[in-house]
């Protein structure tokens, strides 16, 4: 079966703008683990000749969302633009940010807020102390939901049948020797999470990264986001991290959800 089967067997509606659907292909193959990509790279990421890649890659870089050095692509902080409307009409990133301002002033390390989107997380809001991954994070930021503490949050916020549906099509790569990559075990330490109203992870995304997590819900008792704090493995032992820091991640998690429910009055 090849790529284009699928979509063939579909007809598109009369609007359909098949090149615009192009475009935003070429910009969705670049991502954390893809940041540089020759036309070659992009041209079989998206099933487009070298030709009609090229074309697009171009016009990208004219419109200044590509960069290139002549070999190689990349995407340019200005991409950004294109989510922004949609972030900026949330009221979580306001909400949030004093919160986490608040709680990183407390306790010296870095947190974070994010929204699940498919099988990811995406930052939207986020206080940093110091760089402790060796990817940069970001607004925006996007790394797969069941390696991460937030991500584990929002997945065990799923209804099951959701939940089971997620499972059943997730990639899962060992990012370190700690990532749990059976799917009954996943589900497992998700389900555990559901229970505890809590996650801390240990080492699964990036060595020598410990990373707590707690819900954010709406009025209705749905989680809508995830807050964390995200810390040198060498900096607290386990039981450390549930007398010192979880305690604040849980309060901050609270006052962020009362004032989201205020706003949203």
């Amino acid at each position: 079966m090849t790529a284009t089967e699928p979509t063939e067997k579909i007809l598109p509606s009369p609007d359909y703008v098949q090149s615009l659907a192009r475009g935003l292909a070429v910009i969705r193959c670049f991502d954390h683990q893809n940041q540089r990509r020759t036309l070659s790279d992009v041209a079989r990421a998206t099933d487009l000749t070298r030709a009609t890649a090229r074309r697009f890659l171009l016009t990208l870089v004219e419109l200044g969302y590509v960069a290139t050095d002549g070999s190689a692509f990349w995407l340019t902080p200005r991409v950004l633009e294109l989510g922004y409307s949609y972030l900026s009409s949330l009221s979580l990133p306001e909400v949030a940010q004093p919160h986490l301002e608040k709680l990183s002033h407390k306790v010296h390390e870095s947190s974070s807020v994010s929204i699940l989107d498919g099988a990811d997380i995406v930052y939207v809001a986020r206080v940093p102390v110091s760089r402790i991954m060796t990817v940069g994070i970001t607004i925006g930021t996007r790394l797969p939901a069941y390696a991460t503490s937030m991500g584990r949050v929002l997945l065990a916020g799923l209804p099951d049948d959701e939940l089971d549906a997620y499972l059943e099509k997730l990639d899962i790569q060992r990012l370190t020797e700690r990532t749990i990559t059976a799917r009954d075990e996943l589900k497992a330490a998700i389900l555990a999470v559901r229970a505890d109203g809590i996650c801390v992870l240990d080492q699964e995304l990036e060595a020598g990264l410990r990373s707590m997590a707690a819900p954010i819900r709406n009025a209705s008792g749905l989680t809508v986001a995830a807050v964390n704090i995200s810390t040198p493995a060498a900096r607290y032992s386990l039981e450390d991290l549930h007398s010192d820091l979880i305690p604040s991640l849980r309060v901050t998690a609270t006052d962020i959800e009362q004032d989201l429910a205020t706003v949203n009055r």
